[in-house]
């Protein structure tokens, strides 16, 4: 990669832990929204845009290992290993729900008419909670060969995706009859599963492979190796022509989704990357890492000999901010006088 080219991604601050799962709104009237699991127990909503935290989810007592944010963005949930799935008030903060299981919950999805919580983790059962009716029982789907990895909704709500953390494959349930109907075979388990936004691909990652799904026909599209063992990519939602992974070598990385050629590779966070996501629009992307921080990267890398910055409110132009206004809004970022972004950032987590 030519050196000149180097993105400054907006670095976020605030969790404890390692940030293992991260989750992007669609865009609504109030922008778009971007909400963190950690496993400090407390899932963090931001400004999809800017990075700029909003607020913090509390009442987990164990690790978070999955979150998401309804269609609306009006409410989140979680998924923790104390044993519960939590759906929260986005707007306030409060707690909504609690539902309890048996084990650790390790995956979560709304569905996308945002009336049914799905959930996943050790105890191999999928389970479907009405929010119309949270004191009713959930439904059970209990043929998950293993303990569950990921979840995902298909088809408006018609179909049921999910993988297992100790075997391969992602298995594609009916909703109505219960029983799986396609089994998309890998090698390894597979640790990211990704929708597309316009329902055409799903995206996943085994071991060092990023693979693409025809989501209608489970074909296999494309399958790319990557240069370490990745745990999740994604798809560039507007045109679909890229997508980014990361994972063991601690950057992200970006590919031509038709060739499988790297575009760009970037640096700077100081552990493995365990999470990726494209924002709805695709003009920028976050990854969680290890090291406890999220970073929000702009699609085009900054080139220091355009003499580009980063303005405080995340988008790509020429600087025109003083230092001590994007100081005020990114913690631990800083533009200095001559107009270059240095992240202060050195040691990652505490």
């Amino acid at each position: 990669m030519d050196k000149k080219r180097v993105a400054v991604p907006l670095v976020c601050h605030g969790h404890s832990r390692p940030v293992v799962d991260l989750f992007y709104s669609p865009i609504t009237p109030d922008g778009f929204f971007l909400i963190s699991a950690s496993k400090d127990s407390s899932p963090m909503l931001r400004n999809g845009e800017t990075g700029d935290w909003i607020g913090t989810f509390e009442g987990h007592k164990g690790a978070v290992w999955s979150c998401c944010l309804d269609t609306n963005a009006l409410r989140a949930a979680s998924g923790s290993a104390d044993f519960t799935a939590k759906v929260w008030d986005a707007l306030t903060g409060d707690e909504l729900h609690s539902f309890e299981h048996k084990h650790i919950v390790r995956a979560s999805a709304f569905s996308e008419d945002t009336h049914l919580l799905l959930t996943g983790g050790v105890e191999k059962v999928l389970r479907i909670f009405d929010l119309n009716r949270p004191d009713a029982p959930p439904r059970e789907v209990d043929k998950s060969p293993g303990s569950i990895r990921t979840v995902a909704w298909l088809h408006s709500d018609q179909t049921i995706l999910s993988s297992c953390s100790d075997m391969g494959g992602v298995r594609l349930w009916d909703v109505r009859s219960g029983k799986i109907v396609q089994t998309l075979e890998t090698k390894s388990s597979v640790t990211s599963a990704e929708v597309s936004q316009d329902g055409r691909y799903i995206t996943t990652c085994d071991g060092s492979t990023v693979k693409f799904w025809d989501a209608n026909h489970f074909g296999l599209v494309k399958s790319y190796n990557m240069p370490c063992t990745v745990e999740s990519a994604s798809l560039e939602p507007k045109y679909g022509n890229k997508f980014i992974a990361g994972g063991e070598d601690m950057w992200i990385h970006v590919y031509d989704f038709h060739t499988g050629n790297e575009i760009a590779c970037n640096k700077g966070h100081h552990g493995p990357v365990h999470c990726v996501r494209f924002s709805p629009g695709g003009e920028s992307y976050a990854s969680g890492s290890e090291d406890g921080t999220i970073r929000i990267w702009q699609t085009g890398p900054l080139t220091h000999d355009d003499r580009e910055g980063l303005t405080a409110n995340g988008l790509v132009e020429k600087v025109k901010v003083t230092a001590d206004e994007v100081s005020r809004k990114i913690e631990g970022f800083h533009i200095s006088d001559d107009g270059k972004a240095n992240d202060k950032e050195e040691a990652g987590t505490d």
